[in-house]
């Protein structure tokens, strides 16, 4: 049985409504443009709703207009950058099947030929209104012979046709859903990617955001291997609006909240999840992600990922990846402004001006210059450190249990020891790895000199509070300053409880070391292109968890993304696969860990549809996907 898919023009092969651009163009610099063209843009919206005769709706509209062929021309030109960003993403899909493809519009032959044509469409397979013009070319009608310029035109023209099969209607006002009503089609789909109309959707058999869903639902051949828009992204933790932004511009649905989830919040919400993004708050636990039955990814908007079990990710070949650099800048300047503030005194003196005491005195005031630091953790975040402190004299050493290349001249310790004993100030920079739950309690204090300044803006349980405590109100810590605690409140809501509050010289602040706008906006954007570029390329370059592979562009071919247990002969089983349906590879990239190998194929554009069954069968398999 034959299948004929009948498109709209204006605002559903295009993002725009011809005639308004028409106008707009051919009244530029004219005083009245604006006036005629809201008046235009009002009857058309009056009549693609349904309120206003057809008509009605294009005799007023012709009448207003004041144009000619120059004006065509140049929206023409003004079209062809407005194609629907669905349609053409999909023109060799229109170009295939462009024998079962019409393009039924009120609109007028003269600017939607020029476009269509240029995808593929036949030019007898549109059908549309005429201009009429006088001797200087200027637009004066329309031919009223035409059906399509008559009050249910479409109907009248389909019923003309008499096409033979199912009729397929796609469109965004009324005329495409009287096709549907008058029995002519067998379905109606209000397009709504440019635009939607509450009319004409409560009247549709399906809602389609985009070209891709229709292709989707028919199992046609598409540019995209799901309909982005099915794709949902769920944002925990206040994460920054820009990572709002980048995830709705692809297409994604969002749903951003403010606060974290517990365990059972999250695994209610995760069910239907394709992307989660979370910051510091929010444990992605075993139990939630076997609840997780869409996930593809997660990011994770910070730094450190020990709330997220990677090891679980990895067995189910669900991607992680976060921000190893993008507030690195704001924990270094933070940590620095610290130690000033700690060793001069200046958050106490400012609380005592607050309550009218004036405490003018150099005691226990000091500079940070020639002072010994002492840097716990030598990554990214200690190493800056180093550099800029060194820059403001002071002298530096550091520990970190891989060995590191010193930047600068700071010095290398031996030993977590050797650099508690040396080191004037002590700032804590390691990962939260559960090794290093109470890295730093009494014995380490206990190494420490005697008025040493103390900070910890790495993880909360790497230090133990009570002996923290102690230590602060007996005088061997002359100043701290914590940004992390082992329980942290979920919300802002939530009252904030720890035996540190109240002491003296002790700056607690709310995790926010990575906190600036200027961080926030960096890891709003790093993550979620990273997190796009693997949904769309198979790219996991920075994933913490899955073997790392950056790829070369795909062009020509269908890229097969096989995710599986590190056992052997896997390899050899995908390529016997492609070998027995007679499949050319075009390139293959493997890479495995201890636990897991992914394999990405490159393959021509035909294929057979079994082979996918056959690959998935593959014992030890995790996860499989097609990329278009």
């Amino acid at each position: 049985m034959n299948k004929y898919i009948i498109i709209d023009f204006d605002s559903t092969f295009t993002q725009v409504e011809g005639l308004d651009e028409l106008a707009r163009i051919a009244l530029e610099g004219k005083p009245n443009q604006q006036e005629i063209v809201s008046k235009i843009e009002e009857i058309t919206k009056l009549g693609m709703e349904g309120k206003l005769s057809f008509e009605q709706a294009l005799e007023q509209r012709i009448k207003l207009l004041s144009a000619n062929k120059n004006d065509i021309l140049k929206l023409v030109e003004f079209l062809e950058n407005k194609v629907s960003i669905s349609f053409s993403r999909n023109k060799k899909f229109l170009e295939t099947y462009s024998e079962n493809i019409l393009i039924i519009s009120s609109g007028f032959r003269e600017f939607i030929e020029p476009i269509v044509t240029k995808y593929g469409i036949n030019p007898e397979n549109i059908y549309a209104n005429e201009f009429t013009f006088d001797e200087k070319q200027n637009i004066i009608g329309y031919d009223k012979q035409i059906l399509l310029s008559k009050n249910k035109g479409k109907v009248l023209l389909l019923r003309e046709l008499n096409l033979e099969g199912e009729v397929y209607v796609i469109g965004d006002g009324y005329t495409d859903y009287e096709m549907r009503e008058a029995g002519l089609a067998n379905h109606f789909y209000a397009f709504t990617e440019n635009v939607e109309r509450p009319q004409v959707a409560e009247k549709a058999d399906y809602i389609l955001p985009n070209l891709d869903e229709f292709l989707f639902i028919h199992k046609l051949p598409m540019q995209v291997s799901y309909p982005k828009h099915r794709i949902k992204v769920l944002l925990l933790e206040n994460v920054h609006p820009k990572a709002q932004e980048i995830f709705r511009n692809e297409g994604y649905q969002v749903e951003a909240l403010k606060g974290a989830l517990n365990e059972d919040e999250l695994i209610e919400k995760i069910k239907d999840v394709s992307i989660l993004g979370i910051r510091s708050k929010t444990n992605v636990t075993a139990k939630v992600l076997d609840h997780a039955e869409r996930l593809i990814a997660i990011g994770a908007y910070c730094i450190g990922t020990n709330q997220i079990d990677l090891n679980t990710c990895m067995q189910k070949g669900i991607a992680v990846f976060n921000a190893p650099y993008s507030n690195t800048r704001s924990v270094v300047e933070m940590a620095l402004g610290e130690m000033i503030i700690l060793t001069r005194q200046i958050a106490e003196k400012s609380q005592k001006m607050h309550q009218g005491v004036w405490d003018k005195s150099a005691n226990n005031s000091r500079e940070i210059r020639g002072k010994k630091l002492g840097i716990v953790g030598y990554g990214n975040i200690g190493s800056q450190l180093s550099v800029l402190a060194e820059a403001m004299g002071m002298q530096v050493y550091f520990y970190d249990v891989v060995d590191k290349l010193s930047l600068g001249n700071a010095q290398k310790c031996n030993s977590l020891e050797e650099l508690l004993q040396i080191a004037d100030f002590v700032t804590l920079h390691v990962d939260g790895r559960k090794e290093n739950e109470n890295l730093i309690g009494e014995n380490e204090f206990a190494l420490m000199k005697q008025g040493v300044v103390f900070l910890n803006l790495a993880r909360g349980h790497i230090v133990d509070i009570e002996a923290l405590v102690k230590n602060i109100r007996s005088g061997k810590i002359a100043g701290t300053a914590v940004d992390v605690f082992p329980y942290e409140p979920k919300t802002n809501d939530e009252s904030f409880e720890n035996q540190l509050r109240g002491l003296s010289n002790v700056i607690l602040t709310p995790h926010i070391g990575g906190s600036t706008e200027e961080a926030q906006e960096n890891i709003g954007t790093y993550v979620p292109n990273k997190l796009i570029e693997y949904i769309n390329t198979g790219s996991t370059y920075a994933s913490v968890n899955i073997p790392n592979l950056q790829l070369p562009a795909q062009k020509n071919a269908h890229r097969l993304l096989h995710i599986h247990k590190n056992t052997a002969g896997i390899l050899a089983k995908i390529n016997l696969i492609l070998a027995n349906h007679q499949i050319n590879i075009l390139g293959q990239y493997l890479k495995t860990n201890e636990e897991i190998g992914y394999v990405i194929t490159d393959i021509d554009k035909e294929y057979s549809k079994d082979v996918i069954t056959d690959l998935k069968e593959i014992e030890n398999t995790i996860k499989f996907r097609v990329l278009y």
